[in-house]
């Protein structure tokens, strides 16, 4: 029996800021062991990056030997051009798709934090530089692909579903194997294929962000923003929704591709208000062979090209972006961030909220503090750039277009996990409290199995 350290430096205080350290301590002399990082992620709150971000890390990042990145959400890939500045040299290893797609977002998350650090009188977090020589460290790893690592460790990714190249990470070790699963998708995805099973788990380390309440249906929820489209036309309005230029636009604009064409909704200008998501939609159209589901593949088959229709305009410079509000009701605004930390969308909602013919969807997980999660709790008055702002438009949401899986879902999946092996202990992170402590309870009342929430900074021993 062999021993390793499991640390949580991160995710287990709230959703964002994932951060896990596997460990393999060595005593021999000019040993050092073996350090494993999972994610190195952002945390984030009413800003894009709270001011935790700029606190140093808890370990020293030069003695780190790998980075394992699960997918290419900020508050999992946020801090690595940090961890990077501040000393890490060792390799950082995601599938294709992930490497891809963080260069985007870290650039382009580059220009908000220098714009808050603008506004705060600070130095941004980090450089250009660091995010460059974090992409030269940086090596792939397909899916169903296993990687020996020194030390005697293994890894091997699976689809996640969550988003392009998510990937849950097994980890083997003398003959046991851990997993983290990163963000778990909301399996059957418009576009992506479902989540995959995984089998063996001695321990696993996964998400809880809707541990606590169900998803609409498939159905339920394309037919309610058929709905809202409907109300949009008939009402001669402006539907405004924040989306994530990651994942969340690619699957409304699938959506509303199907829409427009089989579901008898007359066309109505719509605009992708997001240089970041026309370059995200772009590595989606490279991979859609690889990783698309098997639907939507068949749809492309036909010539059809999901990510467009008529009336639909990216919009990438910022004059074009202002073209959209003298352009006449009805119309569709889609823009990041979001959960309005920033980016385009906060300057249509300071123009917008306060008009009552106007609709404001929200179709993800707002985070405690933020805008988004202000105007989903009812506000009805935020301020936007120091300006207060009256709500008067409709605050409407649709949780079916969640990128995760639900509570049921959540506890579906561990138990096909604990089904197909003992599984020893599953650590509950990634969700604020409430959501990761109903999980918790739910797995051990009906599955039986060992569920914890570990606190922040807590170091468990596992046996290996």
């Amino acid at each position: 029996m062999k021993k390793l350290n499991l640390t949580f430096y991160g995710g287990v205080d709230g959703v964002t800021g994932a951060n896990f350290m596997l460990e393999k301590k060595s005593f021999a002399l000019g040993d050092g062991g073996v350090r494993i990082l999972v994610d190195c992620g952002m945390v984030q709150g009413s800003k894009f990056a709270e001011n935790f971000n700029r606190s140093e890390f808890k370990y020293n990042p030069s003695s780190v030997d790998y980075l394992l990145v699960t997918h290419s959400h900020i508050d999992h890939i946020g801090r690595i051009p940090k961890l990077v500045h501040d000393g890490f040299k060792g390799e950082i290893i995601s599938t294709p798709e992930t490497k891809d797609l963080s260069r985007l977002m870290l650039e382009d998350s580059l220009k908000i934090l220098e714009e808050e650090a603008r506004q705060d009188g600070l130095l941004p977090l980090y450089e250009k530089k660091d995010v460059e020589k974090s992409l030269s460290l940086w090596n792939v790893l397909s899916y169903h692909a296993a990687q020996e690592l020194k030390g005697g460790f293994n890894i091997y990714f699976k689809d996640a579903g969550h988003i392009l190249g998510s990937a849950m990470i097994e980890i083997s070790y003398n003959g046991k194997k851990i997993v983290f699963t990163g963000d778990l998708g909301n399996s059957p995805s418009p576009l992506l294929r479902d989540t995959e099973s995984v089998a063996g788990a001695d321990y696993m380390v996964m998400e809880s962000v809707y541990g606590d309440r169900n998803h609409e249906s498939k159905e339920e929820r394309k037919e309610k923003l058929k709905d809202f489209i409907k109300k949009t036309l008939e009402k001669k309005a402006t539907l405004i929704i924040p989306a994530f230029s990651l994942e969340r636009t690619q699957a409304i604009l699938h959506e509303m591709n199907d829409i427009f064409e089989n579901g008898g909704v007359a066309s109505l200008p719509v605009f992708i208000d997001s240089p970041l998501a026309a370059k995200v939609t772009e590595v989606y159209k490279k991979y859609a062979a690889a990783d698309f589901n098997d639907a939507v593949k068949a749809e492309m088959a036909e010539g059809d090209d999901v990510f467009d229709f008529p009336r639909l305009k990216f919009t990438a410079r910022a004059e074009e972006s202002d073209v959209i509000r003298r352009t006449p009701n009805p119309k569709i605004i889609i823009a990041g961030s979001g959960m309005s930390h920033g980016g385009r969308i906060v300057r249509h909602e300071k123009n917008y909220l306060s008009d009552p013919n106007a609709i404001l969807l929200l179709v993800g997980y707002q985070a405690v503090g933020s805008l988004g999660r202000q105007l989903e709790d009812g506000a009805r008055k935020v301020s936007i750039f120091g300006d207060t702002v009256n709500v008067r438009a409709k605050i409407e949401k649709i949780n079916g277009y969640s990128s995760h899986k639900d509570s049921d879902n959540l506890v579906g999946f561990v138990g096909s996990v604990a089904a197909l092996g003992e599984i020893k202990k599953i650590f509950v992170v990634m969700g604020e409290l409430k959501s990761s402590l109903f999980l918790v309870q739910r797995i051990r009342d009906e599955l039986g199995a060992e569920a914890v929430h570990p606190k922040g900074d807590s170091v468990v021993e596992l046996n290996f």
